[in-house]
């Protein structure tokens, strides 16, 4: 037994995600045999913490006991980034990274990245109707639903139609004037989405770069509850996405939406606001029923703007309204009827587009000496 032939045995080790030997993802890094006819085996994995870790383990050691190691040690480290982009040129056939317009210098698209501490608090319909508010208004707007394992967002906003691929391009369905895109357009049915972060990082850029946007004036993300991998690739693809913090008025969601929020911090991205929804629901005499408390929203605006040292507005309150939870399942934007809830999140969006945006993308009529 030699270190090639336990190489040789491991050409048929799967990459449980990507379905390709791990020798030719690079990922073996070492094969050492020890005095006892064991082997000590390296493996790089794509991402620290890789949940298929213990599998992979487990098939290399196979692989190598079946090629005569008497014991095998697999030891584990990870991939760098430099490494990780030799990966995915490689799973591209040699084609260099795409291009991610958003991100590129003079590109004036206000880019809204929609988050929340924990899932249930209404950020998709916000997401959804904020973009139909501001198509309304005559802007030309594009949502990507980045809520890969909970995407709403094509019922939500009445798309019917899937996208039209061209050569290497993908022509996003339009509905309202919105285009859209959604994982939930290449999935079948009632099928769950089971990525890791690779998978996800790659179909998020996969949304900004290959999809043909055209000349928008905002792009809205819903992105998945929580600070994972989707939020993380947004901070490094989108830099200057801005961040909309959803919370509802609960002090169990206003905590954990405060560490969703908390992350521009690290990632060096600016908060445009909070938005807290269901703030409570209008009774039949003019009264408020606070069904889920009071305070959440202004809560996490005060503690956000003590964190980032900067003033983190409390956009608005969303009352609770059976007109908006029937228009997000008819895929009719509340913001379409004459609502309580409806003319709020019209008066967001406009407050939206005219917040300051700073003067990152724009040009400057300055010539070096």
């Amino acid at each position: 037994m030699t270190p090639e032939d336990i190489h040789k045995a491991l050409e048929g080790v799967l990459d449980p995600e990507i379905r390709r030997p791990i020798t030719e993802l690079d990922m073996v890094r070492g094969v050492e045999l020890t005095p006892t006819g064991g082997a000590i085996i390296t493996i790089a994995l794509t991402i620290a913490g890789c949940p298929m870790k213990g599998r992979i383990s487990e098939d290399v050691a196979a692989a190598a006991r079946k090629a005569g190691a008497t014991d095998v040690q697999v030891d584990l480290t990870v991939m760098t980034d430099e490494e990780r982009a030799d990966l995915r040129k490689k799973l591209r056939g040699g084609v260099e990274e795409p291009v991610i317009p958003f991100s590129e210098p003079g590109n004036l698209t206000r880019v809204f990245a929609v988050a929340s501490g924990k899932g249930g608090v209404g950020k998709s319909s916000v997401t959804a109707n904020l973009a139909a508010a501001m198509s309304n208004d005559g802007l030309k707007v594009g949502v990507i639903d980045a809520d890969v394992y909970g995407f709403s967002i094509p019922r939500m906003l009445g798309v019917t139609t899937s996208p039209t691929k061209v050569d290497d391009m993908i022509l996003p369905p339009v509905s309202g004037e919105i285009k859209v895109i959604s994982i939930g357009m290449f999935t079948q049915p009632g099928r769950p989405v089971v990525w890791r972060g690779p998978m996800l990082h790659r179909a998020l850029q996969q949304f900004l770069a290959d999809v043909f946007w055209g000349d928008l004036d905002v792009l809205l993300l819903d992105l998945p509850p929580g600070t994972g991998d989707i939020a993380i690739s947004v901070a490094q693809m989108l830099p200057g996405a801005e961040i909309l913090v959803v919370t509802t008025p609960q002090l169990a969601a206003a905590e954990v939406a405060e560490r969703a929020g908390s992350m521009a911090n690290a990632t060096n991205q600016k908060i445009a606001g909070v938005i807290e929804n269901m703030s409570w629901l209008e009774q039949p005499d003019g009264s408020k029923l606070e069904i889920f408390g009071s305070g959440g929203g202004q809560r996490v605006a005060e503690r956000l703007s003590e964190i980032l040292g900067t003033d983190v507005p409390l956009l608005g309150q969303v009352p609770i309204e059976i007109a908006l939870r029937e228009g997000s399942d008819s895929g009719v934007p509340v913001v379409n009827n004459d609502t309580a809830a409806g003319n709020l999140l019209i008066d967001i969006a406009r407050g939206l587009m005219h917040q300051e945006r700073g003067l990152e993308g724009l040009k400057l009529a300055v010539t070096p000496l």
